[in-house]
């Protein structure tokens, strides 16, 4: 019961950030759409080259690499966590046996 209680809970937190994101991204969307055609009226300006940039790894990329770390540092934590309470199972309620590595 208490399970179903935190799956809805989590649900209704997953699915209010969704709306939310999309909220976002359609204002976002306004917002491009509305600068696209205030500066298309604009004379275009010079570009300006910063050395190195050339080097520097593109937007998508910053943002794959990111999410790759935080999957990878989710994944340790995870693991982590999963060891400690497989140690301390002894001492939970309802958990009468010894921990896995223990028993190995």
């Amino acid at each position: 019961m208490a399970s179903n209680v935190t799956q809805d809970i989590q649900e209704q937190i997953l699915s209010t950030i969704r709306k939310s994101q999309e909220l976002t991204i359609d204002a976002l969307k306004t917002w491009v759409e509305t600068v696209q055609s205030v500066t298309q009226s604009l004379p275009s300006l010079p570009s300006i080259s910063l050395p190195g940039a050339d080097r520097l790894p593109n937007p998508h990329e910053v943002v794959a690499r990111g999410y790759d770390f935080a999957e990878q540092f989710l994944t340790s934590q995870r693991k982590f966590a999963d060891e400690v309470l497989e140690v301390a199972s002894p001492l939970l309620p309802g958990e009468e046996s010894a921990p896995k590595s223990a028993a190995k």
